[in-house]
């Protein structure tokens, strides 16, 4: 978070802004950041652990059906970043689904690394608090290559219209220069790798 703003002359905003962070389940130490330290909160996240993914689909697709919505195949509730779970919606998907996710007040200065595959409300779900600005950058781990590629092959099957059809890890590129450097390494240390 390298910029929070928060405008002059609305001290309402700053009660709003605090009934905000508790009603998203933040922890007493994340409220005491605020109002004691005074620090600038920029967006509230809500990550839920990747094991939980198809719960959470599978509520979020239980949910639009309630409200009457369509569930067409080549969409997904989770990639359409369609929905914001609420208190109310946070609260039934731990009663019904056994999910519990994080809530994390990202504050400026504030990094927040996702787990791959990590479901959490993102671009339009991240509830921002005040003005403010986020840099992200998405990046492949070693530990997480298998799980990267499997989400690449999830975006596959979304429409050619949505945002996220294209494979924006370029998973596949990651791994060819990889292997292609690790084999230049071996390569080049030959010699001296056949010595007893």
């Amino acid at each position: 978070m390298v910029y929070v703003g928060i405008p002059k002359g609305q001290a309402d905003q700053e009660e709003e802004v605090l009934k905000t962070i508790q009603d998203g389940d933040s922890d007493e130490l994340t409220i005491k950041r605020f109002t004691e330290s005074r620090e600038k909160p920029g967006a509230l996240w809500h990550i839920y652990a990747a094991k939980d993914t198809e719960k959470i689909r599978e509520f979020l697709k239980k949910v639009a059906e309630e409200q009457g919505q369509e569930n067409p195949v080549d969409h997904d509730p989770i990639h359409d970043q369609s929905w914001y779970l609420d208190r109310s919606l946070r609260k039934r998907l731990h009663q019904e689904y056994g999910v519990q996710g994080w809530a994390i007040v990202q504050f400026l200065g504030d990094v927040v690394f996702i787990p791959a595959g990590a479901p959490h409300q993102a671009s339009t779900g991240v509830h921002n608090l005040y003005s403010c600005i986020k840099v992200a950058e998405d990046f492949v781990s070693p530990e997480h290559v298998k799980h990267c590629f499997w989400l690449t092959q999830e975006f596959r099957y979304l429409s050619h219209t949505h945002t996220n059809h294209e494979d924006k890890l370029q998973v596949k590129n990651v791994i060819y220069h990889a292997v292609k450097d690790a084999v230049g390494i071996l390569r080049a240390n030959e010699s001296s790798l056949s010595r007893p």
